[in-house]
């Protein structure tokens, strides 16, 4: 079977290699973490579909790099409106695919998804560039010039909103791309494919593979002929495509994990921090930027406590297609254990869950209750650790120093949010954290104007605005002489 229906939506299961659909001999099962129902048999590549999407990439390269860029431009605009026209497509088949709130992908993700695309072509076309500059009579000019075949790795926690923060600026800049999607979620990545051929985006240009990291992913990351990798991930993966990149000395932008903390200090809006510190629930926890390290100023924890639980307890979880859910279900059995198994050893060493703790065993699968566990130590696996569930922690300081001492004690450096109420003391507790971004008073802003990666083992690189070209493109400066001219 090369195609599955998924709440109506046909989604074909092959590759998209070359302009074409691509089988494999063997298939992986996908299946959906709502209720445990497989979605469909999906291609799984290996070594072959590898080569053959990288050749596929590397021969499209020089007139996608030759195309000029308004075009170039107008045809990612073609590919954002086709994402636009089947926004409700992919919101449900994200949802089922990997069990995010289906209201969150309609709102907010697969729009964002289209502003991924109209964003870096505008960049490309408006704000790419760099003023001339003399020395000493020599004309200095810096371009952007494409790099080539770039592999491109991405997560399955918000698979096609993350996967075109890379696609859409690899494009832009003249690229070819390969995208190996997650194989929890490979769905949305397939329609993508599908709405950019309808865009006319040239065969090769894109491609996509389906599969398991240790096998199409490696034999990716360790091609030849790519130029650029992009991986959004863990730590431990990260380290194995550093390690195959190197043999090529290809250039790599890693956006890993994080150990984010959340710092309310006395005279925050409790009101306030209440509602960012619950937030880091969302998508059941599973999101790289969330604070899951609470820390509190003991002057203000009982109250900041009580007000917390009573907010946390009017989650609702349950199916995310139900626009009255709050809080949906994990990715994975095998996650699931890694999250419980956190809390379970943590529990253990004498932690105390003052909300959840395990499983929701009234819903069954893969649903975990909202946790949040008190008396842990520093140096507790609970807290060095990303969980990537919907844990967190509370801990307590009294002074500001102690605070940036606790929220920079971990080997990640991603985000951090701080909560107060003065601006003197924000600018000044900002300027310390070791983050790759820092929220003052807020959560998960992020404009693609900025520069976003992370610190530590966070990550290495950053996107975003001209961030993204300069890892995407060989950057170029001519210097010309005023001298020789006829």
């Amino acid at each position: 079977m090369t195609e599955v229906t998924v709440a109506g939506v046909t989604v074909d299961t092959r590759h998209w290699i070359g302009g074409e659909r691509v089988g494999s001999a063997d298939t992986f099962t996908d299946v959906s973490p709502i209720d445990g129902a497989v979605l469909g048999e999906i291609a799984r590549g290996g070594r072959a579909e590898a080569d053959a999407a990288v050749t596929a990439a590397r021969a499209a390269f020089p007139g996608w790099a030759a195309t000029p860029p308004a075009e170039r431009a107008r045809l990612l605009h073609a590919v954002a409106d086709g994402v636009e026209a089947r926004l409700a497509e992919l919101a449900i088949v994200e949802t089922t695919d990997n069990g995010a709130l289906l209201r969150s992908h309609l709102r907010g993700v697969m729009p964002r998804v289209a502003h991924n695309f109209r964003f870096f072509a505008d960049w490309l076309t408006d704000s790419l560039g760099h003023d001339d500059f003399d020395t000493r009579g020599h004309e200095n000019r810096v371009s952007w010039d494409p790099a080539g075949p770039c592999v491109l790795i991405t997560p399955w926690n918000a698979p096609l909103m993350l996967a075109t923060w890379k696609v859409a600026p690899a494009l832009a800049a003249g690229n070819t791309v390969v995208l190996k999607a997650a194989e929890w979620t490979p769905l949305t990545a397939s329609l993508l494919a599908d709405i950019t051929a309808e865009a006319g985006l040239p065969a090769g240009v894109f491609n996509v593979v389906q599969g398991y990291g240790e096998e199409v992913g490696a034999a990716l990351t360790a091609h030849p002929d790519v130029r650029r990798i992009s991986f959004t991930g863990s730590v431990p993966t990260a380290r194995h495509i550093g390690a195959a990149a190197a043999a090529n000395l290809t250039p790599v932008s890693l956006e890993l994990g994080g150990k984010s903390p959340l710092l309310v200090f006395a005279d925050a809006d409790l009101d306030l921090a209440v509602d960012l510190a619950v937030e880091q629930y969302d998508n059941a926890g599973q999101v790289c930027l969330a604070a899951t390290r609470l820390l509190v100023d003991a002057a203000v924890v009982d109250e900041f406590t009580t007000r917390f639980l009573a907010k946390a307890r009017t989650l609702v979880q349950g199916d995310p297609r139900d626009p009255a859910t709050d809080m949906g279900p994990n990715i994975h059995p095998e996650h699931l254990a890694r999250v419980d198994g956190f809390v379970r050893r943590a529990l253990d060493a004498g932690a105390k869950a003052l909300l959840g703790g395990g499983p929701h065993t009234d819903l069954g699968g893969l649903y975990y209750r909202p946790t949040l566990l008190t008396d842990v130590a520093q140096d507790a696996e609970i807290v060095r650790e990303e969980v990537f569930g919907p844990v967190l922690t509370l801990q307590t300081f009294t002074t500001e120093d102690e605070a940036i001492t606790l929220a920079n004690d971990t080997r990640f450096g991603l985000a951090a949010t701080l909560v107060t109420g003065s601006r003197e003391r924000a600018r000044r507790v900002g300027a310390r954290l070791v983050a790759g971004t820092v929220w003052v008073n807020c959560f998960f802003v992020r404009d693609l104007r900025a520069p976003f990666g992370g610190a530590r083992q966070s990550g290495v690189g950053r996107e975003g605005g001209t961030w993204s070209f300069d890892f995407y493109c060989d950057v170029k400066n001519t210097v010309t002489s005023p001298n020789g001219w006829h």
